[in-house]
């Protein structure tokens, strides 16, 4: 009996699921973005009939891998940054249990078939945006850090972008769907093309086996965040095609210079180093195809999904997969075995949604089937190698 109630205590005090914020947010947006997956992969590919009152599958799936899957990987990292960035804990225990409650709730009413539930998971998807914004916003202005102001904006126009979502979804407002959905997802990139400035440089050098100095630009840095903040308003507000063209060209060669200067033979090596900086390549590949479509025509989906479920998709996968070996005190030299498989998924399914259907537009429906089956076959992979690194302590013995 004692020996049973000691295996219980040590069981309790090695769950720390809620002890900081990348560990709730990267398992449940992991295993939310299966389950989203497999639904959509239903009533796409096989006809089910999705449970849903007040808007289309469609718009479903585009709101919640923006806003769910992406908002809860976004979540989770900057919760765990602004920490390190600042010296001052974020929340954390039951706190942290609230603000993923009301994130999760945003994720299942929709799903209940009910426009009263439906109302309440927008009010739900808001507070979410709200609280976690108030809650990263508060160390960074005791710490005095104006600079990551620039994220705060960002993720204050996301909230904005969200409401105009929901404003379009009532027939508040006309274009209000697309405009929200769009804009959510330039200012996501925007927001990743922040941190990976800060963080793919470091990983890199700290990752290699060489000595090796990677150099960022000021004249870059401010200059693709510039660029994109206009390629957002003539692509999603004006509608000017021959602009939207000159910007992503622009994008393109600014982009493709920044990943050329952080290019070193020893990524090659090394999964995590090489799912980021692929992953930013395919950022470039959307740019180059939303150019390439003024000239010649292409399905309006082919960039939104280089962007989104190649470029966001491997770019958080790598993201998650090194943020959680680091923070759990493992060795991020000596990842899963598996990490290989799960990154490989992610960018032949990339392969097959974004290239596969210029190719061979008339499988265009099998393409999609498939490229749905490798996302939920990464995320699962994730979600079996790392669920129990995300749920127990830290392997080193030190604080969460």
């Amino acid at each position: 009996m004692q020996q049973s109630s000691r295996l219980s205590n040590n069981s309790h005090k090695n769950f720390a699921l809620f002890e900081l914020g990348f560990r709730p947010f990267f398992f449940f947006s992991s295993l939310f973005s299966v389950i989203a997956t497999i639904i959509w992969m239903a009533n796409y590919s096989f006809n089910w009939v999705l449970p849903i009152s007040e808007t289309t599958p469609v718009v479903w799936h585009g709101h919640e891998m923006v806003f769910g899957y992406t908002i809860g990987i976004i979540s989770g990292f900057l919760l765990t940054a602004v920490r390190n960035w600042t010296g001052i804990s974020t929340i954390k225990g039951l706190p942290l249990i609230i603000l993923v409650t009301i994130w999760l709730l945003a994720r299942i009413l929709p799903l209940l078939n009910s426009s009263t539930l439906f109302v309440w998971a927008g009010v739900c998807d808001i507070l979410f945006l709200i609280i976690f914004i108030i809650t990263i916003l508060y160390p960074i202005i005791k710490a005095q850090q104006w600079p990551q102001l620039i994220i705060i904006t960002k993720l204050v126009l996301i909230l904005a972008a969200n409401i105009l979502y929901y404003l379009g979804v009532f027939n508040i407002v006309e274009q209000g769907i697309s405009w929200g959905l769009y804009s959510a997802v330039y200012l996501e990139m925007a927001i990743i093309f922040i941190l990976a400035r800060r963080v793919i440089p470091f990983f890199i050098e700290r990752g290699v086996q060489e000595n090796v100095q990677l150099k960022n630009w000021p004249f870059i840095d401010a200059s693709s965040l510039i660029f994109l903040a206009a390629l957002w308003i003539s692509d999603i507000f004006l509608r000017i095609d021959i602009l939207v063209m000159l910007l992503t060209v622009i994008l393109t060669f600014i982009h493709s210079f920044r990943l050329w200067c952080w290019h070193t033979r020893g990524i090659w090596k090394t999964p995590l180093l090489w799912v980021l900086y692929i992953g930013y390549s395919i950022f470039i590949l959307g740019f180059a195809l939303k150019a390439m479509d003024y000239f010649f025509p292409l399905p309006h989906t082919l960039p939104l999904h280089a962007f989104t479920y190649g470029g966001i998709g491997m770019i958080t996968m790598g993201m998650i997969s090194r943020v959680s070996l680091g923070h759990t005190g493992r060795n991020i030299m000596e990842p899963p075995k598996v990490l290989s498989w799960i990154f490989a998924s992610l960018f032949l399914g990339t392969i097959i949604r974004v290239i596969a259907p210029i190719l061979y537009p008339g499988l265009y429906l099998q393409w999609i089937g498939i490229s749905q089956a490798l996302w939920i076959a990464s995320f699962s992979l994730f979600i079996g190698s790392y669920s129990m690194i995300l749920i127990k302590k830290r392997v080193d013995g030190k604080p969460n």
